[in-house]
């Protein structure tokens, strides 16, 4: 009786020395450290010409470390090395959202377009309009915030000189420039709030199917209107669909595509 016992005993101890064992190296396991992918490890493997190591790394970035203009570019860069211009425009587009004022951004944008197949002449549209678009572009959202916020702190100043100010001349400096100062607040502000919107509104794709033959109507039975090749960028019409995404051409012509033929910006 007692050799059973101390069997059962021998068994009971050795299970549970087994099993804290095991605990402990679960819990090593789970203690090891994330490896933290770096830029300059991406730069470096995109220096070297190995793109496709690039671009895994670039996009382990921005799946930990969140958006950045710069990364969506180097992305984009290496994309193009790689000759895959839709996903190079991509980038590029999720780019220069961030920073619409980036000339090298822009200049790469236009150059991977350039390889694109579909040439759409837009439509033309107001000069006000288009003006006040590029106006818009010259600061990102956070560059327009920057400066409203300046300008407001800058017509306090200009408000104290015009109330307190001993001089006329003094007290006429400083209620004309708050008055300049106030109107840049405001501008700044809306155009802080139009990139933003822009950047969250998500309205624009790009076709990533070597081909795809626009329809009439959400369905593969609908009437072909036209065919697109990857690498164009189209604005999203109607996004309330899962399947299926209506798009328009800056030339206004419009259609139906299947949502896994693009890629929302």
């Amino acid at each position: 009786m007692r050799k059973i016992y101390f069997s059962i005993l021998f068994i009971f101890v050795s299970v549970c020395s087994y099993a804290q064992t095991d605990s402990t190296q679960v819990s090593e396991i789970a203690q090891v450290p994330e490896v933290v992918v770096t830029k300059a490890q991406a730069d470096s493997a995109y220096i070297n010409n190995d793109f496709a190591s690039a671009v895994y790394l670039y996009e382990n970035i921005l799946a930990k470390q969140g958006e950045s203009a710069d990364i969506y570019y180097n992305l984009g860069n290496s994309y193009y090395k790689m000759d895959n211009i839709a996903k190079a425009i991509v980038n590029y587009e999720k780019a220069l959202v961030l920073n619409p004022a980036n000339g090298d951004i822009r200049f790469n944008l236009e150059l991977a377009q350039s390889k694109t197949v579909d040439k759409v002449t837009p439509m033309s549209e107001v000069f006000l309009v288009t003006w006040m678009k590029n106006l818009t572009n010259l600061m990102s959202e956070k560059g327009w915030a920057k400066l409203g916020i300046i300008s407001f702190i800058l017509m306090l100043l200009m408000l104290a000189l015009y109330f307190f100010g001993k001089k006329i001349s003094m007290k006429k400096v400083g209620f004309i420039s708050a008055i300049c100062l106030m109107f840049i607040c405001i501008l700044a502000n809306f155009f802080a709030s139009s990139q933003k919107d822009k950047a969250q509104s998500h309205g624009s794709a790009i076709i990533m199917t070597p081909s795809i033959t626009v329809k009439s109507t959400p369905n593969e039975g609908g009437t072909d209107l036209f065919i697109l090749h990857e690498g164009r960028k189209v604005n999203i019409k109607d996004n309330t669909m899962r399947e299926w995404k209506e798009i328009q051409l800056e030339d206004g012509n419009a259609g139906w595509v299947p949502a896994s033929a693009i890629e929302i910006i």
